[in-house]
């Protein structure tokens, strides 16, 4: 009996938190193919799973925040899925590469053709190259809406809220990592700075290496004159015993 009754409390318990977790891991998400640095462009993926047994997601669309709105967006051809992107008219015009951009896209909608979408039991990824990405927040809310092939419609469009719970409907957020230095128009200027510091060292060497010269030419000369000098006290000294032993052969 008291064997029946654990397993019977354990099934049930088994049973609620899968229902209490599925939510957590059944939402439409977006992740970075490597990584998504701000200032920086990057592929993302919005992984979309199927979440009913009886029908197939045939239309996915994507709201792009217009906070941060992100001038260059390109979608990856789909076998299977019809893509549209629509832009919209910015009330202030964002900068990028000396050029000012006054459309940036508000949306990315696909829909599913020639086939049944996402059936039941399966998820997909669709992948966007975006950018290039703000440096003045930490994370991109994506505004998520979900068709199915019986006409509902899920909407995946709750802000998390600090402190709270995850709401039952979540919006996909995109986390920024620190922007790493290599995006656009930040590379010619380490190569400027370093072929700046390298001449600079080739002049300090040349002029150490020049220095050195002049002080071995220095050397040189002084070694030669010593040179000559004892070469001239050797003749002289020579000479001198000459004339001695001369002087001595003559007296005898």
């Amino acid at each position: 009996m008291k064997t029946s009754r654990i397993a019977a409390v354990a099934a049930v318990a088994g049973t609620a938190v899968l229902a209490v977790s599925s939510p957590a891991f059944a939402h439409v998400s977006v992740v970075p193919e490597g990584t998504a640095a701000k200032g920086g462009y990057a592929v993302i993926d919005f992984k979309v799973p199927n979440e009913r047994d009886d029908a197939s997601t045939t239309k996915v669309e994507v709201n792009f925040p217009t906070d941060h709105p992100l001038a260059s967006v390109m979608a990856q051809p789909m076998a299977g899925w019809k893509i549209e992107i629509t832009k919209a008219k910015l009330a202030k015009p964002l900068e990028m590469h000396g050029q000012k951009i006054d459309q940036a896209v508000t949306k990315v909608t696909w829909t599913a053709s020639g086939g049944d979408g996402i059936e039941p039991g399966y998820f997909q990824k669709f992948p966007l190259s975006v950018g290039a990405l703000p440096e003045d927040t930490d994370e991109l809310v994506f505004k998520a809406v979900q068709t199915y092939s019986d006409k509902e419609v899920v909407r995946w469009i709750e802000v998390q809220q600090k402190g709270q719970d995850e709401p039952e409907n979540p919006a996909p957020v995109l986390a920024l990592s620190a922007a790493t230095g290599d995006h656009h128009g930040s590379a010619t200027g380490t190569d400027t700075t370093t072929a700046e510091e390298t001449s600079a060292k080739t002049e300090t060497t040349a002029s150490d290496d020049s220095g050195s010269t002049g002080g071995s030419d220095t050397t040189a000369r002084v070694l030669a004159v010593v040179g000559i000098v004892v070469g001239a006290a050797g003749v002289a000294y020579g000479t001198l015993a000459g004339r001695r032993r001369s002087t001595t052969g003559t007296e005898a």
